[in-house]
């Protein structure tokens, strides 16, 4: 091996080492240095090398633990010295941008929430130099409400749907967007002083899930979202799959019927051209054009309250939902799939004769069936995903440069 290869192997090696030590800290919350040793499988003179320098960065700080003398007794010499992460180290935001609102979430590096905020977007599609001006605005206004600039912040997360390569920070497409092939982490970089980052919302919102919800303890498992569209997010050993070009697990894109529906990606007969939201209030307002609706709860109430037309309408997305879920059991065969977002309040896509309808299309096998698991919760929570994800590269970044000058 080259001298040069050999010292930028050695090099990632560290960087990998201070992460690993770095994320074993963040999953703790408070730790002691035998217990990431423990933890990582590295000894413990390496992790005392290793969280030196994460200290010297100021990245972690020390903690001493108050004495509970009636738990433990009085003990004698130094107390175990813990360590945390350093809150106030570095701001994030996190932004997902929905069909007619941007919620933003600025986290500390602790992910210690320090405020929200929400805003209305002006058009639910737009040009990316409108769609960048008006994501700015929007954390611009959110850290106003916090008393700091956006100069304060050491890094954005951005949720969007649609076909986003994250690792490039390329949008093949979007719902939020009028333009096609958008290098928009490029389009951002020139108009925010501190580097964005960008993944699909459903990604993120697997990603929150694993952090902070229903899959905390689950390390492969399937989020399937239901907003506007329909999304998904595959964890595999722990970490988001993106496929090859960072356009894996589009779920709502998979085909359901030849010459179908029309989707809003272009294409016919994709799931969610039967199942989100724009889908259901399009077939109603062609079936009853006297009547026009103006969101899927006005709908869901129609059908709760006895609308044949409102009815038919929820049962066949449900049918349609059941052959979908079938198809992700017998192709992943997942320990666990969460259904996930604020349209999960209502249960036309998880009643049981949904889930039985998947039960019946799934290979029969004499083993328990995947657990299906419903999140409803609103923008908040992948926003929060959003933020994770800039937590996770600024801690990157951080790491890098605490690798370079302790080289």
């Amino acid at each position: 091996m080259a001298q040069t290869d050999k010292n930028n192997h050695n090099s990632d090696q560290r960087e990998a080492g201070r992460l690993q030590v770095l994320d074993a800290i963040r999953s703790a919350g408070t730790i002691a240095r035998i217990d990431i040793a423990g933890r990582t499988g590295f000894s413990p003179a390496t992790v005392t090398v290793i969280t030196a320098q994460l200290l010297e960065a100021g990245l972690i700080e020390e903690v001493t633990p108050e004495p509970n003398e009636k738990a433990t007794g009085i003990r004698r010499g130094r107390p175990r010295v813990s360590l945390r992460l350093r809150g106030q180290a570095h701001r994030v935001a996190g932004l997902k941008v929905s069909h007619n609102n941007i919620s933003v979430l600025i986290l500390d590096f602790e992910g210690t929430e320090i405020l929200s905020h929400e805003m209305t977007l002006p058009e639910t599609r737009m040009a990316t130099p409108l769609f960048c001006s008006v994501l700015i605005e929007a954390v611009t206004q959110a850290c106003a409400k916090g008393s700091f600039t956006i100069n304060d912040l050491s890094g954005i997360g951005v949720a969007l749907s649609g076909l986003v390569d994250a690792k490039r920070r390329f949008v093949y497409w979007s719902s939020s967007l009028t333009d096609r092939n958008v290098n928009l982490g490029a389009e951002l970089d020139s108009c925010t002083p501190c580097p964005v980052f960008l993944d699909n919302d459903a990604n993120l919102v697997a990603k929150a899930e694993h952090l902070f919800g229903e899959g905390r303890d689950v390390d492969d498992f399937i989020v399937v979202t239901i907003e506007h569209g329909v999304g998904m997010g595959i964890v595999l050993d722990g970490e988001i799959y993106r496929g090859t070009r960072g356009c894996g697990a589009e779920f709502g894109h998979t085909k359901v019927q030849l010459e179908g529906a029309l989707c809003q990606c272009g294409q016919r007969g994709c799931l969610e051209a039967y199942v989100g939201n724009y889908a259901l209030l399009r077939e109603a307002n062609i079936m009853d054009r006297d009547r026009p609706l103006p969101d899927v709860p006005t709908l869901f109430n129609r059908a709760q309250s006895g609308d044949m037309m409102a009815r038919s309408i929820f049962d066949r997305a449900g049918r349609m939902f059941a052959m979908g879920l079938a198809n992700l059991v017998n192709i992943f065969d997942p320990k666990l799939i969460i259904l996930a977002g604020e349209r999960l309040s209502f249960d036309y896509l998880h009643a049981d004769t949904v889930l039985e309808e998947m039960r019946r299309s799934v290979v029969q096998v004499d083993a328990p069936l995947p657990e299906v698991r419903v999140h409803a919760w609103g923008d908040h929570m992948w926003a929060k995903g959003a933020a994770a994800y800039a937590i996770e590269q600024v801690s990157a970044q951080a790491v890098r440069e605490a690798s370079s000058d302790a080289a």
